[in-house]
């Protein structure tokens, strides 16, 4: 087991989530920062879809009720093993009884705990990922929670550590534009690939929401509700763009007047409250 002593301000169990089944209203959910959690997995010899722990601005206390290897990625959050620093992106060895502590990321929002077999926890559609939108899966960890862990895993990879750069101070994400770019003004599309945004604090694993100049339609009304990505930029009548992560609804009738390419998508998933960003033309 691995046992919860202090969740911090949201801890999520995680893997790629439920692809295939918008068709019937289900988001795809899944690891915000899908970089990250694959290369979580891999420094502990998982399955890259096994389950794993992601954790929204680190705060958590875990305790390890058997010997286990783990890996932390993602947003680099200092943290400890029975008090003793230990380093991100490298397998480190937890003895029976050990407790994990996590700070603050020092950059970037989403940290990511990966254990040896895997996060057991019982499958929902398919998937054990928590998907906050529509509340399948398991609730958000708690104290106490007690996770079951696996024992199914691979051979051992041989390595020390992985050189990971930590997330840009100013990240630049690519878009695709449409599919309904057509509803806005002339200079919409310009004004958003040469303006700043910033991440505002109603941002979570559904969507950014994005302050910065607003982007003028061209037509009135709105669209019949159609179907959804992660990664579109959905601009609600106020003009102001939402991205969607992992938890978004699977159709909306706000115009997506652009897509975050796929490759870019571990990048939106770090931005924090506050954060600055740039969008430029893929």
């Amino acid at each position: 087991m691995l046992e919860v002593v202090r969740p911090g301000p949201l801890t999520t169990v995680q893997d790629l989530g439920r692809p295939g089944l918008a068709a019937l209203g289900v988001p795809g959910s899944g690891a915000a920062d899908r970089r990250s959690f694959t290369l979580a997995n891999r420094l502990v010899g998982n399955p890259e879809g096994a389950a794993a722990l992601e954790l929204t601005f680190g705060g958590a206390c875990l305790r390890f009720t058997r010997p286990s290897w783990i890996a932390v990625t993602g947003a680099p959050a200092p943290w400890t093993l029975d008090g003793s620093p230990r380093p991100c992106n490298a397998p480190c060895f937890a003895p029976a009884g050990t407790t994990a502590e996590f700070g603050v990321p020092s950059r970037g929002l989403r940290t990511y705990l990966a254990v040896r077999g895997g996060i057991a926890v019982e499958p929902v559609l398919g998937s054990r990922a928590t998907d906050l939108l529509s509340g399948l899966g398991p609730a958000p960890l708690a104290p106490g929670t007690r996770l079951p862990l696996g024992d199914e895993a691979g051979g051992f990879p041989e390595v020390d550590v992985a050189a990971v750069p930590g997330p840009p101070a100013e990240p630049v994400l690519r878009v695709i534009p449409g599919p309904r770019d057509g509803w806005f003004a002339s200079d919409a599309l310009s004004l958003l690939t040469g303006s700043r945004y910033e991440a505002t604090a109603e941002s979570n694993r559904v969507g950014v929401r994005l302050a910065g100049p607003a982007l003028a339609r061209r037509r009135e009304g709105e669209l019949p509700s159609e179907g959804m990505v992660t990664g579109a930029l959905q601009i609600p009548p106020s003009g102001l763009p939402i991205l969607f992560l992992a938890d978004h609804p699977t159709t909306g009738g706000y115009p997506v007047i652009a897509v975050v390419v796929t490759d870019d998508l571990p990048l939106a998933a770090q931005l924090r409250p506050g954060d600055r960003l740039r969008f430029r033309l893929a």
